[in-house]
This record gives C-alpha cells, structure tokens and sequence, in this order.
C-alpha cells in the first residue's frame, strides 16, 4: 500500500446553529438522532468543545485557517453579510484545504461558505478542488434563495455557476456529499468538507414546503416550533448517516477521519440544558458545541474532558496527514491527536473569545471562566456551575483579576472592533426571553 494510500481520508460535517443538547447523545429527549449516536458510540464524544465565535462566519474564518479569526478584517463581521464583497477570506492566505491539497489531498466542499462572495472570494479561490452549495450565510431549504420573492436570486452554486436543483437543501447536500464521494480515486486521499446549514433559520421541514410558499421573510420570526425544529434536526442525522453508508460501500470509513461539531450554539429552538445563552452570546450555551470524532483505525471509543476550541482542527486534521500549518502562518489551535491517543494527558487550555453585541467577553482557564456583558463582570466555575449563575469574582479576586488582565493582554494582539463591524444580537423586541429591565434591581 502505498503512503498516499495509508493517510486517512477526512469528512468534516460542520453544522449550523446546532444546540448542545440536540442531540440524543447529547442529552435530547423528545426526539432520537440514532445516526450521530452511533458515530458518537465508535469514536471520541466530546464534553467541552467550543466554537471559535457565538456566530457563524466568524467560527468558519477560524476552522479555515487554524487561527483566530480576529487576525482578518473579515473575521470580525458578526456575521459577514453586507461587506462579503470587501472583506471575504484572503486568497493568499493558506487554509486546511490548501494545506491538505498541497499534501496531496482531494479536496471539496459541498454546503455552505460563508467566507466572502464572488468575485473576489470563493471556496476555488482558496484551496477546494470542488465546490457545490450557497455562498451566503442563510438559504431557503426549498428555494434555495437567500430571501423571498421572484425577484431574488438563488444562491446555489456549481463551482462559481449558478444552477438550479429541485429538493430539500439538507438532502441535497446529502445525495451530492455521497456521490463524490463514490467517485473518488481509490489511491488518493481526500478533503470533503461538508457544511450544512441544517438546523439554521428558516424554519422548514423536508415535508413543509408549503411553509416556503408562504413566507414573506426569510427571518419569520412569527414561525418554528420545537416539532418543526425536530423535523430538522433528524434529517441532519439522517443525511449524515447517508454520508456514513457512502464510506462504508467504499471500504474506507474504517481509515476515514468523521468530524461532526456546530459553527455556534444552538438559537431559538434549540436544547443547551444544562446551559444557559444562545447564539450570539458568550454563556455557555452560545459557544459550547456538540462534537464527535470517529477514526476507528487510530482512536478507540472514548468520552473526552479536553477543552478544544474550532481552530484546534487545523492542526489536529494537518498532522493526522503527515503535514504541518504553514510556517508563517502558525495556528492559534493545538493538535489534539496526543491527547486522544493517550500519549498525552488531558490539561487546561486557556481561550478567549469577544463578541460586539452586548460588549461581551470571555476567558476560559482550567474549570474558571471570565466573563463580561456590557459592564457586568462575573468569575463562574463551569465544571461545577455550567448555568453560570454563582459569580465568584469576590470569593476568587486573584484569579478574577488574572483573566481580566489576560483577555486585555490577548485582545491588544488583534484587529480593533469599530462602529462599522457588523453585529447581530437577541434583541427583546424578537425573543421575549430576552427581556431589558427597566432599571435593575436586586431580588430581596
């Protein structure tokens, strides 16, 4: 067998706005996602994984290039929607399909971008061999456009063409993953990064296109429920156990690496017990993600405690190839084979995170976490307090102070968020939970 050969293929399933309980292995109750469990029972279950950012295009600039995306003007869009055209992924700057593809790898994409629009960016711009999917951030599952009306444009893609399919979108990127995969030459190794925007807005069944119809705004803040959320959510898990099936007709899951983990966390109808925050927040529930990892040649079956972070994968997937990041473009991850593979011993990380909306930010060091909204600072213990309510900033003042003075220290590394970054939050007027007081006041 030659070298090429004995390197593993690598499927990484990326999906959107994904919840951390909403998954039955992760803790969901009213509905069974038996696909992802069974990935989760043959491989790596992660506790504490995290996303590079509460919104998406920010988590992709850091899976793309193993770094943190606050290096990139692009990176700081909260999401990357009205400059996509302006400040998209440089196509200078290496990536993990680049990197892999000089390695010798095959490489596609098939799903969502997000990382600039045509034509100055694009996913053949910057290291994918192939490309199927939407360029934006949000597509309707049936017409596959990025808005409503006749007027609007679809935004699906064949390489940088547009085409036209007729189905649900979460499918159709099943059906096309499977087929590339099925046409694959047996003596090279490959690169399919497959990005659903399952279980993102709108929300749409593989059964409702009659909810499609009848939108007026493809935010439709006045639909979803928790059954149309499930509808959802289970055909992600059936298009990923399809994909799976495609790579055992092939003989080659065994030596496939199978990554499946969220951009953010979890919006409006999602599970994050025992979390609390959402998407577009820095609590637990914004950024901590379901992750699975499957490589059943290499890892045997395991729970593990090990802080990751998005970025982490770059390295992580680099090494597994027999390559490295480039030199002058170091990762801000860590390659996290060692500790899989048990040559190294589960240890503290310490991250940080930032976000515009709110004025949030995050530290995470060990079972401590440094956090702050607007003006409100807290210390919580997230091993033992994971709904973050009990601030220890008082009872802890040294390490309190230690974070606070660490994230200053990492954020003067980065570009400056200015009045023109874009930023999305839950406003009252949209999500009723997330109420303003009128002052604020101290329950007696």
């Amino acid at each position: 067998m030659s070298g090429a050969a004995k390197r593993p293929h690598i499927v990484f399933i990326l999906a959107d706005d994904l919840g951390w309980a909403d998954l039955s292995v992760y803790g969901q109750t009213q509905y069974q996602t038996p696909h992802l469990d069974a990935l989760a029972a043959g491989g790596v279950r992660f506790t504490q994984a995290y996303a590079n950012s509460a919104v998406c295009s920010a988590t992709r600039f850091g899976l793309i290039t193993g770094r943190y995306q606050y290096r990139l003007r692009g990176g700081l869009e909260e999401p990357l929607v009205r400059t996509a055209h302006l400040h998209g992924l440089p196509t200078d700057h290496p990536t993990l399909p680049s990197l892999l593809r000089d390695a010798g790898y095959e490489t596609a994409l098939i799903g969502k971008w997000h990382l600039g629009n045509l034509p100055n960016f694009g996913p053949l711009k910057s290291g994918y061999d192939r490309f199927f999917g939407n360029y934006g951030g949000a597509i309707d599952y049936f017409t596959h456009k990025p808005g409503v009306g006749a007027a609007v444009p679809r935004d699906l893609y064949e390489g940088e063409v547009p085409v036209e399919r007729v189905g649900y979108y979460t499918q159709l990127l099943a059906d096309e993953a499977s087929s590339w995969i099925g046409q694959q030459a047996e003596d090279k190794p490959f690169l399919l990064s497959l990005h659903f925007t399952a279980p993102h807005w709108p929300w749409v069944g593989p059964e409702d296109e009659h909810v499609s119809r009848d939108l007026t705004d493809i935010f439709h803040y006045d639909g979803g429920n928790l059954h149309t959320y499930a509808k959802m959510v289970r055909s992600l898990d059936a298009a990923v156990g399809q994909v799976v099936q495609a790579l055992k007709a092939r003989g080659v899951f065994d030596n496939t690496i199978v990554i499946f983990t969220s951009d953010n966390g979890g919006e409006r109808f999602s599970k994050t017990w025992p979390f609390t925050g959402q998407k577009t927040e820095l609590l637990e529930g914004g950024i901590r993600v379901p992750t699975l990892l499957s490589w059943p040649v290499r890892l045997q079956p395991q729970v593990s405690e090990q802080v990751t972070i998005t970025m982490d994968w770059l390295p992580t997937l680099l090494s597994a190839a027999g390559t490295a990041p480039h030199p002058d473009y170091p990762s801000d991850g860590e390659n996290i084979l060692p500790v899989l593979q048990g040559k190294v011993a589960v240890h503290e990380r310490r991250l940080f995170w930032r976000y515009k909306a709110q004025r949030q930010r995050a530290a995470r060091e060990g079972r401590f976490k440094y956090l702050r909204i607007n003006d409100n600072e807290f210390l919580f213990d997230v091993e033992d307090d994971t709904l973050e309510r009990a601030n220890l900033k008082d009872k802890h003042p040294a390490v309190f102070a230690r974070l606070r003075q660490a994230w200053d220290d990492w954020n003067a590394q980065f570009l400056p968020i200015t009045d023109e970054v874009l930023t999305h939050g839950v406003t009252p007027d949209i999500q009723a939970d997330r109420y303003a007081p009128e002052r604020a006041t101290r329950s007696l």
